[in-house]
């Protein structure tokens, strides 16, 4: 299968997955294995793809030079959810085919990020896509390039992507998601983070709507006083800062 990106530039689904364990800092899904910036300047040297520059920042995607294959990606989270008449529109995803992607040709790309979150209750997947015209067709593909992590496709273009288990991989930035499964609540305690960041209730926090400033400020609480999951709860604190900081005392 022959996969279109952003403009012209096109991979094919060949050979294995990456092996890599998704890291979920809450802003954006990491496939790398480097574990401080020393080591993501070398990645970024040594790769071909897409990457930041300066204020630009697309969706990731890096490839060897030698094989053409991708050995790393980072997906931007977007934090607009689709409204709910339109999330009831998410097409059935089709199940995960496994498999890596090759580049057809030594060159650079940019990827958009996605601009629509979907979630359904429990957050168990997150779906991102490209705009909310995606769902007006039924998807074509699910192609699991990492553990959890596919890309959505349609009409043979990449339209989005989707974390399974989301909960599972947080972590906060350059650190290894904790192997044991996350508890109950840290399991509650992401659903109403992402609540807190996502439309409509973050709409609310800016309004001054005291009612949504108090979830806040509960979720804080209990992020700091919760004793289990210490590192996806500072994964889900960072989430949140800003809005304690602009919003939680008020």
């Amino acid at each position: 299968m022959r996969l279109t990106f952003d403009g012209d530039w096109t991979a094919t689904v060949e050979g294995d997955p990456l092996s890599i364990t998704p890291r979920f800092t809450g802003d954006a899904v990491d496939l790398a294995h480097h574990a401080n910036m020393k080591e993501r300047s070398r990645f970024f040297a040594s790769t071909f793809g897409s990457r930041h520059w300066l204020w630009d920042t697309p969706d990731i995607l890096r490839f060897s030079p030698d094989s053409r294959q991708v050995v790393g990606a980072e997906f931007q989270m977007p934090y607009v959810s689709a409204a709910s008449e339109s999330s009831t529109r998410v097409p059935h995803l089709p199940a995960p085919r496994p498999g890596g992607l090759r580049a057809d040709e030594v060159r650079s790309l940019r990827h958009e990020t996605c601009t629509v979150l979907c979630r359904v209750p429990g957050d168990g997947v997150l779906t991102c896509l490209r705009d909310l015209e995606v769902l007006d067709e039924p998807l074509d593909a699910r192609i699991g390039i990492a553990p959890d992590v596919a890309l959505l496709v349609q009409k043979g273009a990449v339209v989005g992507w989707t974390l399974t288990d989301p909960v599972q991989y947080l972590t906060t930035a350059f650190a290894a998601p904790d192997p044991d499964p996350p508890s109950s609540g840290t399991r509650r305690l992401f659903t109403e983070c992402l609540d807190l960041v996502t439309d409509p209730l973050v709409d609310d926090l800016v309004d001054g709507v005291p009612a949504a400033r108090a979830r806040l400020r509960a979720a804080d609480e209990a992020l700091r006083e919760q004793r289990v999951d210490r590192r996806r709860a500072a994964a889900l604190r960072e989430l949140i800062s800003t809005m304690v900081k602009d919003y939680g005392d008020r």
